[in-house]
């Protein structure tokens, strides 16, 4: 969660020079060559009836990464991080076998509007539209990232995943990135890259294969949290009590919804999934 948000406040020079699209383009292209370094050895053992989920996740790994930052260029990264929240949050209750945890989800959305207080008419509309949409996309990420981990273990998917996500976000990215491509830029895209996706997607990976759904949807309950403390630490990104209390809320939606534990019901891996991340 640190190196996630701790990436997220730090890409902002290059979201300022680079643009969102272009920022996500540059992460993902060296995370992607990364990820082939270490587990390309295995593409071989990669089945082709999984192909349509192993591109379903890179595509939505590329529009999740770009409408996220779109999203921080517009409104604080708290602020982002807690909508974005609202997509893992509502898979957890959703898929959960109790229906009072379908309340969890409610209680973040308030706490998301308090947060924004759109009743004071200064909601930057497309920066919100674009963090709604990095939700959507960290739902299905979950979903799908759980697929691709049941049959691959370490990154072999990944390596999969993320140049698919790369060349994805290339449409949009590298004519943003293009006249921007110098070696200062490229050395701290690099670093940007290993804090997200290399570092936390890998470790995502495994933990998916080892949680159900809902644990893990809900044990990022504290992203926002650290998204808030990061924006204020790093990005001057001050919150007023009422929207410290906003956050509080999805915080506590999330941490309330907390279910699940190990899976018992992760099958056998595919031999090509015997590399691991270390």
């Amino acid at each position: 969660m640190v190196s996630v948000q701790l990436s997220s406040a730090l890409s902002m020079p290059l979201i300022e020079e680079a643009g969102p699209a272009g920022t996500a383009w540059l992460r993902l292209s060296l995370g992607a060559v990364v990820f082939l370094a270490i587990g390309g050895a295995r593409l071989r053992g990669i089945r082709r009836a999984d192909l349509p989920v192993l591109f379903a996740l890179g595509a939505t790994t590329g529009l999740m990464t770009v409408a996220f930052l779109a999203a921080i260029e517009r409104i604080p990264l708290g602020t982002t991080v807690a909508i974005e929240f609202l997509g893992p949050l509502t898979v957890a209750a959703v898929r959960s076998s109790s229906r009072r945890t379908l309340a969890w989800p409610a209680l973040a959305l308030a706490g998301v509007v308090v947060l924004t207080q759109p009743w004071h008419g200064e909601v930057n509309a497309p920066g919100v539209a674009f963090a709604v949409l990095a939700a959507v996309g960290w739902g299905g990420y979950i979903l799908l990232t759980q697929r691709v981990g049941d049959r691959y273990a370490g990154v072999t998917g990944l390596a999969v995943t993320i140049p698919v996500a790369a060349v994805a976000t290339a449409v949009v990215g590298l004519p943003q990135a293009a006249p921007h491509l110098t070696v200062d830029a490229l050395a701290w895209a690099a670093l940007l890259a290993l804090l997200m996706p290399v570092l936390p997607m890998a470790l995502e990976m495994l933990a998916l294969r080892r949680m159900t759904h809902t644990a893990f949807g809900t044990l990022m309950a504290l992203e926002p949290g650290f998204g808030a403390l990061l924006g204020f630490a790093i990005l001057d990104q001050a919150l007023s009590p009422a929207q410290v209390a906003g956050i509080s809320l999805v915080v506590i939606a999330g941490a309330a919804a907390q279910l699940g534990g190990r899976r018992e019901d992760a099958p056998a891996l595919s031999p090509a999934a015997e590399v691991s991340v270390g």
